[in-house]
């Protein structure tokens, strides 16, 4: 009777989110050949011994002295269930060679096998993830068909993670380990110790083939199944079940050459309908339960602006800065509150980001920074009709640190907060003060240090300045580089849900707010036309009375 053997002895992975103790493998062991038939196999054709004819061991079982149980074993394996074999056996009989805790728990159910007749395997037995077992033919396999393949460093590595356990010693019945801390690490200790090992439960299902009556030998040991279970409910056989395939081959080697074939089969017991359905309602009331302590942490209620108010949360990022002199980069920046805003008392409203090594980009030299910021202010919607409120200014200044810490300042700029809720990214170009001369610059390079401004907000019009002309008549600069910010922008207002006469009142004050490109030419207009008419006043203040009279009547005609 020819075989049909199942040659695919490959890992199969599967994903299971039932615990995984409910699993069941059935393991079925079973001589086929005695040594005079594979024998007479090879003489025939060493070349061919995958369709060998081979027959039933049963026709010469009458010629062998055999013991029950040595040729055949069907056997159900639960997940980490202990099966000793006949060396572990008689090793834990003798309470004398047991030190560890599980050495002395291994002794107390082999007592326990004795009392109840001895153990019920003979063959098929089992090393769980406790035992100290490591099976270095799986780490030795071939990758490719070159016979100067040699294994990799994590292939060795991971060989020894599971025999890690023998490396403590053992020390009045408690296990010590050497150098809990390594002062001074080589780099052959730091390369052996830095192995990302995701942990697994493994279990073997052993077979010892042993000739009949010499069983209990290491070296007759051999690997049937070898099954891993990671915390993600991944469940990795090797080789895979059988099913409808046919039986494993396995070809024991020694002066008694014997072929052995077994099977494994999936046996674990399915979920009933009830089991099931109680199963589903079990997560649906934990799912419920988990989304009430959500929103319980979340709160009923959500957090409105105070009353007459629009509150602007600003969550943005300096992003990047390019186009500077020197390397080593960091920006000082703050946020300047105009009239009718305010912000919480615990904020601040300045921040200071990290030095940033620049990196060359497309011939430009760019430090990217990705500092995050957040602000939190108010505009109070108590504005008068004849003012236009200004939006939130961030100003800031790039400077730069070298190796003899000498700091540089290398540009002052500011960005008007954008006016409409989402994400605006925005460039700004920057500036920095110059003095006439080489000295200066000289100054600059040897020594660091170069002229600074006294208040930062010099750069715009400052809030605190009450004159009416600004004059920056011979104040030299030097344009630098340029710095990119990224704002996402929320706006809060109970105007946005009350009533529409309130909705029309806050939409007056953002309409008088107007774009951020436009208010500096709506102020200017305005300007303008209040200085027009001081002048026309002055002028008609310096006209005699005689003029004025004959240009009003005049006027008077014409209107009617």
């Amino acid at each position: 009777m020819a075989e049909d053997w199942n040659l695919d002895t490959g890992e199969a992975v599967y994903r299971s989110r039932d615990p995984v103790n409910n699993l069941r493998i059935q393991v079925a062991l079973q001589r086929v050949t005695p040594v005079s038939a594979l024998l007479h196999g090879e003489h025939q054709g060493e070349g061919d011994r995958g369709d060998l004819e081979l027959r039933s061991l049963h026709a010469n079982s009458a010629n062998r002295d055999l013991r029950p149980g040595d040729d055949k074993e069907e056997i159900v394996i639960s997940w980490q269930e202990k099966l000793f074999s006949q060396f572990e056996y008689e090793l834990y009989k003798n309470d004398a060679v047991c030190h560890s805790p599980l050495d002395r728990q291994y002794h107390q159910d082999v007592l326990a096998l004795e009392r109840s007749g001895g153990r019920k395997n003979r063959r098929i037995f089992t090393y769980t993830d406790h035992d100290r077992y490591t099976n270095l033919e799986e780490h030795c396999q071939s990758v490719t068909s070159s016979h100067n393949e040699s294994p990799t460093f994590l292939a060795e590595r991971m060989a020894n993670v599971r025999r890690r356990r023998q490396d403590k010693r053992q020390l009045d019945g408690v296990t010590m380990r050497n150098r809990l801390v390594t002062w001074k690490p080589s780099d052959e200790f730091i390369k052996n110790n830095h192995i990302i090992n995701t942990p697994v439960q493994t279990m073997y299902i052993m077979a010892d083939l042993a000739p009949s009556g010499n069983h209990g030998c290491k070296e007759n040991e051999h690997v049937l199944c070898t099954i891993r279970v990671d915390g993600n409910g991944v469940i990795t056989l090797k080789p895979d079940v059988t099913g409808l395939k046919g039986p494993y081959r396995l070809e024991v080697e020694g002066h008694k050459r014997e072929l052995w074939k077994y099977t494994l089969q999936h046996v674990s017991e399915s979920v009933h309908q009830e089991e099931q359905e109680r199963e589903r309602n079990i997560y649906n009331d934990l799912y419920n339960r988990h989304k009430e302590y959500l929103n319980n942490l979340v709160g009923s209620e959500f957090e409105m602006a105070p009353v007459g108010t629009l509150r602007l949360f600003i969550n943005g990022e300096i992003v990047s800065a390019q186009k500077y002199d020197y390397d080593n980069l960091y920006i000082h920046f703050f946020m300047e509150l105009p009239k009718y805003w305010s912000s919480p008392g615990f904020q601040e409203l300045s921040g200071v980001t990290h030095s940033c090594k620049t990196k060359t980009h497309k011939r430009e030299n760019i430090a990217y920074f990705c500092h995050p910021f957040s602000f939190e202010v108010f505009l109070s919607e108590e504005v008068a009709s004849e003012d236009i409120p200004q939006w939130p200014v961030l100003y800031f200044e790039v400077l730069s640190l070298d190796f003899w810490q000498r700091y540089r300042v290398e540009g002052y700029g500011s960005v008007v907060l954008p006016d409409r809720p989402g994400m605006h990214t925005v460039t700004a170009h920057t500036w920095r003060p110059v003095e006439l001369g080489t000295i200066s610059e000289l100054r600059r390079f040897f020594i660091g240090g170069s002229p600074e401004l006294e208040d930062m907000s010099y750069t715009r019009i400052p809030g605190t300045f009450q004159g009416n002309r600004l004059s920056r008549f011979g104040f030299r600069t030097e344009t630098t580089g340029e710095v990119t910010f990224r704002f996402n922008c929320i706006h809060q207002s109970r105007s946005f849900l009350d009533n529409s006469s309130l909705r029309k009142r806050m939409q007056s004050v953002l309409d008088r707010l107007g774009g951020t490109s436009q208010q500096s030419s709506i102020h200017n207009v305005l300007d303008a036309f209040q200085r027009a008419r001081r002048r026309m006043q002055q002028a008609r203040e310096s006209l005699p009375q005689d003029i004025l009279n004959t240009s009003q009547a005049s006027l008077q005609q014409s209107q009617a």
